[in-house]
């Protein structure tokens, strides 16, 4: 196999592993941080899931509401309200299209 079939297999095999986890996860919508409270606010019993920030890194959130999961990013933590169930994670991946 030459290099320049070799770089097509390898770029095929992660392409279709991106698409399996997009598939895998389901659809993820990417809202701003003010709305991502906003839909907070909607919620009955919210559930978020974070990741800290790192070394270039922004903080990262995930919730669900009426069956979508939404995801947002900031660069400084979001105020979330107390009566929200928090679970930090060590790190959150979004697949990338």
């Amino acid at each position: 196999m030459t290099n320049g079939a070799a770089g097509a297999a390898v770029f095929g095999a992660v392409g279709a592993a991106i698409a399996n986890a997009i598939k895998a996860s389901g659809a993820i919508i990417s809202v701003e941080p003010q709305e991502f409270l906003t839909i907070l606010g909607r919620t009955e019993k919210p559930l978020v899931v974070h990741s800290p920030s790192g070394f270039l890194a922004k903080y990262k959130y995930l919730t669900s509401y009426k069956g979508l999961v939404f995801f947002s990013q900031s660069k400084d933590p979001l105020l979330i309200p107390a009566s929200v169930e928090l679970i930090t994670a060590k790190r959150i991946w979004i697949p990338q299209m």
